[in-house]
């Protein structure tokens, strides 16, 4: 029986944790420290460290994976194959090359496009017509190792992240649990990435979210599907955010960048060409309401 090590952290990575211990003996879980969240700031356990629980798996929560105990753990782990999802640390050669198998990962993307830490978001973002998920074997690079399988789907027209993530995680888990027998029996060999199309998607902060309408409206309106639910996105209104849960992108032509207005009875914005039509929005303190409810309560809405 192959002795996998599972290292992963959010909520991706706990659907394919849970997939894998169904056909593999897991040895044991790698995931990240538990951080503070929340208004209280209180010490939240990753999706992985949850699953890991509930299945009974050993679990060690590493800060940096490079600490001694933390290799330490590993090696007596003993691997044969360690399985990489949304992991959120960058594996040193010592361990990439510590299981007879080697490394391999589930990346949320159709490799070698959107190398890097949020794919899911960098491709709606980017408006493409559709992603994937790739299982790769890892080298010392950022998404950069040789391919094992790639499976795709269509990005619909109101896909979020949220919706997106959602069709993405039994994809991953099914390739996965697919491409494995035919890769440790050595059937299935991997191939390199192509070295054209190569694009990377950045680490998001919170700070991201903020509109800048500046921007065309067809960008803003993808970025509040990107960036659905985190990091959301907002505008500031009588000196305080309002996040935009759902916009779309009116014909009408901008009366001016950042000028709120009414259209269709809706609040929307100008930008920097086009729109920005705000179907749903969240005020400051308030609960998710229809744009058409907002402005009920908000008459100064076109005049601020």
């Amino acid at each position: 029986m192959v002795r996998i090590v599972f290292m992963g952290s959010p909520d991706f990575a706990a659907s394919i944790l849970e997939a894998l211990v169904e056909k593999y003996q897991v040895a044991g879980v790698m995931t990240q420290p538990d951080r503070p969240a929340g208004r209280g700031g209180r010490l939240k356990p990753p999706a992985v460290k949850e699953a890991a629980l509930r299945l009974g798996l050993p679990i060690i929560q590493p800060e940096k994976i490079r600490q001694p105990e933390a290799m330490t753990q590993l090696q007596a782990w003993a691997p044969d194959l360690i399985v990489v999802a949304a992991f959120g640390q960058i594996l040193r050669s010592d361990v990439l090359n510590l299981p007879k198998f080697g490394c391999i990962n589930v990346h949320g993307s159709l490799l070698p496009r959107w190398r890097g830490a949020a794919p899911i978001q960098a491709c709606l973002l980017a408006g493409d017509k559709d992603t994937g998920i790739t299982i790769m074997k890892m080298d010392p690079g950022v998404d950069t190792g040789p391919m094992l399988s790639q499976r795709s789907i269509a990005i619909a027209s109101e896909d979020t992240a949220g919706s997106l993530f959602e069709k993405l995680v039994p994809i991953g888990a099914a390739l996965l649990i697919e491409t494995l027998p035919r890769y440790l029996s050595g059937e299935l060999q991997s191939q390199p990435q192509p070295e054209s199309g190569i694009t990377y998607a950045p680490m998001l902060k919170k700070e991201s979210g903020r509109l800048d309408f500046e921007h065309p409206a067809i960008g803003l309106e993808r970025q509040v599907r990107a960036y659905n639910p985190w990091p959301g996105t907002w505008l500031e209104w009588n000196n305080a955010p309002v996040k935009v849960i759902r916009a779309r992108v009116s014909p009408e032509k901008s009366l001016g960048i950042g000028k709120k207005m009414i259209v269709e009875g809706y609040p929307a914005v100008g930008t920097g060409d086009g729109i920005l039509i705000l179907d749903e929005i969240q005020p400051a303190g308030k609960k998710p309401m229809p744009g058409k409810a907002f402005l009920a309560g908000a008459r100064d809405w076109s005049h601020s």
